[in-house]
């Protein structure tokens, strides 16, 4: 989810394409807080290791 949000900022920048800048910033943010769950040990969504 992290990657996807990174490279729909990156198409959202290079074509000037609002919502997938938005949509970007949504998903890197909300894999980036999957992954530090993940990495600490917590359960995310029923798995052991979200990556």
């Amino acid at each position: 989810m992290l990657l996807l949000g990174i490279i729909l900022l990156v198409i959202g920048f290079v074509t000037g394409i609002s919502i997938l800048w938005t949509i970007g910033i949504i998903l890197a943010v909300i894999g980036a807080i999957l992954w530090i769950m993940g990495s600490m040990g917590h359960a995310v969504a029923g798995r052991r290791h979200y990556w």
